[in-house]
């Protein structure tokens, strides 16, 4: 794993989900999960987190600027960490309802990350009810981290760092420099430096591309060709903005979340018996739901076509373990004019294929190396072509997780709801992920313009059933909750 240095800079792409942040629309993201069995006294917790925090030294950083915008921000330690700023702790009133609990995330979710601290919370949330199947008590953890410290696919954060893959914890080797010792805060003329040192760091990289460049003409002639149709498909895509609906409407800091439980073996039902994949049937049961939604709001959906945003990893293998967000993202389809879901899913399946083989991820990726050698003005403006909030009609990520059981102090994670973001003027995203044959979805929606955001959540749910009984099969497990 790469080292996290004091004065690191920030990447293009996390710098801009810095820029993109506006007092309605937060760019944090985390998860919900709830383990089996009491919560853990609050200080063996604690204890579990300071084992494991040198791991990910990030999570005791802050942000800081240099002066005169001469470089993006730069990561430094915080001198003053408090880890029990970070790590909160509570209890729901009982009954200690799921419905609670979705209302507590909802609210956690609604405030800002202080940027003056590292950008993370642990919410340690006690008294959660027995499952719906029984068993005995649960409690839940909320982790909620800044877009720009980490992203959901690299597999580096704090959350990985502290789950187990047995009962008994395994001890974390203690950091070879010994106790952690905070660098002192760095003056103007520091950040400065750094900055300077940023932007030499990119110069050389240039140049480095342009010596391989001119050794390697032909080579290079058809990553250029490539690299230029990428960009022009993504031009083209912002010449025809998503329709408008209403998804697509002011909001305001406040939230509403639901979370749903589904087996995974009933997606792969449905895709082995009709094809396609799992994630052309998500989107496929999304589009089902959300036409049902937009019926229901009076919004007429013949010739209607929504699209989804999704994220997409471009990290290569030999990057799995490098810092900073490498992802670019697609603009998926969801055929809500579609009524037959046969026929649905065919049309998905269709143009997501379509999708890989354009080149939308290779200009995305292009646009965020350019973003790399500019500076922080031209950045924040260069990633909103990319990050168009007009372009899409929501957020749909599919991310996904291990396919075996994890422990936090020696107790079993049961489910993991994710949780994404709201960007401006859009009203709901879902967030998707699998784990231990369970895919959970997370939907997080907007207070004011989304009270009936459980329309979706019912609607979601009756469009896998229809998929199943088509397929001839029976559901394994499915549910929904909902936070109203």
């Amino acid at each position: 794993m790469a080292q996290q240095q004091h004065l690191d800079r920030l990447s293009a792409i996390d710098a801009s989900f810095l820029a993109q942040e506006g007092p309605v629309s937060h760019m944090h993201v985390g998860a919900l999960t709830t383990f089996e069995g009491p919560a853990p006294a609050i200080e063996d917790f604690l204890d579990h987190i300071r084992s494991r925090l040198h791991l990910v030294p990030r999570y005791r950083q802050k942000l800081a600027n240099p002066p005169l915008e001469t470089g993006r921000p730069v990561w430094v330690d915080d001198p003053n960490f408090n880890l029990e700023y970070h790590v909160r702790h509570t209890a729901l009133p009982p009954p200690a309802t799921e419905e609670k609990l979705f209302r507590l995330t909802a609210r956690i979710f609604s405030q800002r990350l202080d940027r003056t601290k590292p950008l993370w919370e642990i919410w340690v949330v006690e008294g959660v009810e027995p499952a719906s199947d029984g068993g005995g008590p649960r409690f839940a953890l909320i982790s909620k981290t800044h877009h720009s410290l980490v992203d959901g696919i690299s597999g580096v954060d704090l959350a990985t760092v502290l789950f187990d893959l047995s009962p008994v914890p395994a001890p974390a080797e203690p950091p070879e420099e010994g106790p952690w010792q905070p660098h002192a805060e760095p003056s103007s003329v520091d950040l400065a430096l750094a900055g300077v040192r940023g932007m030499a760091r990119t110069s050389l990289s240039l140049a480095g591309r342009a010596l391989r460049a001119a050794t390697r003409p032909d080579e290079t002639a058809s990553k250029l060709r490539v690299a230029a149709e990428g960009v022009g498909e993504i031009v083209w895509a912002g010449l025809n903005p998503a329709p408008p609906t209403p998804l697509n409407v002011e909001i305001g800091p406040h939230r509403r979340f639901v979370g749903m439980r589904f087996r995974l073996e009933d997606f792969k039902a449905v895709k082995n018996v009709l094809g396609g994949t799992v994630n052309d049937v998500v989107l496929t049961i999304v589009a089902g739901s959300l036409r049902k939604w937009l019926q229901s709001r009076g919004v007429r959906t013949e010739g209607l076509e929504l699209r989804a945003l999704v994220p997409v990893s471009i990290r290569t293998e030999h990057e799995r373990h490098q810092l900073g967000n490498r992802i670019a993202v697609m603009r998926g389809p969801l055929p809500v004019y579609i009524d037959d879901p046969v026929a649905r899913l065919q049309a998905v399946r269709q143009a997501m294929d379509g999708l890989k083989e354009s080149k939308q991820a290779v200009g995305a990726e292009v646009l965020s190396s350019v973003q790399n050698f500019a500076p922080p003005t031209v950045m924040a403006q260069a990633s909103r072509l990319n990050f168009s909030t007009r372009l899409f009609n929501l957020i749909v990520t599919n991310v996904p997780g291990p396919q075996f059981p994890l422990y936090v102090v020696g107790r079993e994670l049961q489910d993991l709801y994710p949780v994404a973001f709201l960007p401006q003027n859009h009203a709901l995203a879902i967030a998707i992920m699998s784990y231990n044959g369970a895919l959970n979805f997370g939907l997080l929606a907007d207070y004011d313009a989304m009270p009936d955001v459980d329309l979706v959540a019912g609607g979601i749910q009756d469009a896998l059933r229809e998929l199943l009984e088509i397929a001839g099969k029976s559901p394994a497990r499915a549910g929904a909750e909902a936070s109203v």
